[in-house]
């Protein structure tokens, strides 16, 4: 059951808008682990300006360009290279920093490392045996450097290991720069400042790292043991430099609560019906994709329901008949949040705005040498020019009036015009 906004806006936050169509051609690609009857499937997504870096689940990356397909058609996105990572695993995470170029990806326990924007593998070896990986969420929102030579700062990130947080930072290589024990484990971590909050499997905890001090928050599920059901799985969203948000289950429904990085509560709570798949937050909406495929948008500010995007209709029986994975084809799985957004398309604009073929009358004759530009009148039909009135009359000497005549063609403006914060896989 969906929650509805207590006071729906007239505007909504947000609408889903397709980006790429098809971004794996079962054609051209062989299945997943080379095993017949299972294609790869869209794992991560991210974006920077007019490109999207998509990771499947056979240890593809993907760059997608949007590019114009020609005068009248809207831009759409279309593959310009792909990289085979070695073990064919599924690619978990795409990290984009773009104050230092790089990429980073995280698959099969090893995190890569990726020039921006061509993706080319940059020479260090992956490092390996990675439980969770946390960029500090500050240097990801730094912008690139206004010139080429401009001082850009270190970036810094944790490694989460089976026995210990290993530190590093990043300018022109991965730098090591100590380790921190930590008993247990754990296998989610979202970094902002001096602060790490993790999970295990079963609490959440937040760590210092200049006093190296734990402190265990709240349980990621307080459901009885008998209470049955998969378990919930952790999720940790930054929402400020010094606050985060984690989700607990309850048994019948989730509750978010918004902690500092000293484990302080703050602001109110946040509630769901059900234990959501995913959350991102883009300032002032956080987001989740719900198990019944519904997305519910709350306000950080007031925790209220601002907007609730219904589940997908599902494919009609002819459809179903057809192709039998039309209903996996459009179930959603994930959400994906950009620091600038996706670039989205736009039809309308380009049915709107087409190339037009327009005539521009030079007068040479006029005094001062001044040239008049006259335009087709709206009634008229391309190609045809409307009288002047100082035309030339019958019987008049044609050379006292000298005719210039031009065709221009008036472009529209781009159609990739709109900016999506969010992808929806």
């Amino acid at each position: 059951m969906t929650s509805a906004p207590t006071n729906p806006l007239d505007v909504p936050p947000y609408q889903v808008q397709p980006l790429i169509a098809k971004v794996l051609e079962n054609d051209d690609l062989d299945g997943l682990d080379g095993l017949p009857g299972r294609s790869p499937e869209v794992r991560c997504a991210q974006a920077l300006g007019s490109e999207i870096y998509v990771g499947s689940t056979d240890g593809q990356l993907l760059r997608f360009a949007l590019q114009a397909n020609g005068p009248g058609e809207p831009e759409s996105y279309t593959l310009i290279s792909r990289q085979q990572l070695p073990s064919r695993k599924p690619v978990e995470e795409i990290i984009i920093v773009q104050s230092i170029s790089v990429v980073f990806v995280v698959c099969d326990r090893q995190v890569y490392f990726f020039r921006l924007p061509s993706l080319d593998p940059l020479p260090y070896k992956p490092i390996r045996n990675v439980a969770a990986f946390a960029v500090d969420h500050q240097h990801i929102l730094r912008p690139a450097p206004p010139i080429p030579d401009a001082h850009v700062e270190p970036i810094e990130f944790c490694i989460v290991k089976r026995t210990n947080i290993a530190l590093y930072s990043f300018l022109d290589r991965p730098v090591f720069i100590r380790e921190i024990p930590l008993q247990g484990g754990a296998f989610l971590a979202r970094r902002s400042g001096r602060r790490l909050v993790i999970a295990d499997r079963e609490m959440y905890s937040v760590l210092n790292l200049e006093e190296f001090s734990l402190t265990p928050v709240l349980p990621i599920s307080q459901a009885p043991a008998d209470s049955g059901g998969p378990p919930a799985r952790p999720i940790i969203t930054v929402i400020a430099e010094n606050e985060f948000l984690i989700l607990s289950w309850n048994g019948a429904s989730t509750m978010g609560l918004f902690i500092t990085g000293d484990a302080d509560p703050v602001r109110g709570t946040l509630e769901w019906p059900a234990h959501p798949m995913a959350v991102t937050f883009d300032y002032p909406y956080v987001t989740a994709l719900l198990p019944n495929q519904t997305i519910e948008i709350h306000n950080v500010e007031t925790q209220v329901i601002a907007q609730v995007v219904p589940a997908p209709p599902l494919p009609s029986p002819s459809e179903m008949e057809a192709d039998p994975s039309s209903v996996l084809a459009q179930e959603r799985r994930k959400l994906a949040v950009s620091v600038g957004g996706f670039l989205v398309p736009s039809r309308e604009q380009s049915e709107k705005l087409r190339l037009t073929k327009v005539k521009l009358l030079g007068r040479s004759a006029k005094p001062g040498g001044r040239t008049e530009v006259e335009l087709p009148s709206a009634d008229m039909e391309i190609g045809e020019r409307e009288p002047a009135q100082d035309e030339v009359q019958d019987g008049e000497p044609e050379s006292e009036v000298e005719e210039d005549s031009q065709e221009v063609e008036i472009p529209p403006p781009s159609d990739a015009d709109s900016v999506a914060p969010y992808d929806v896989l």
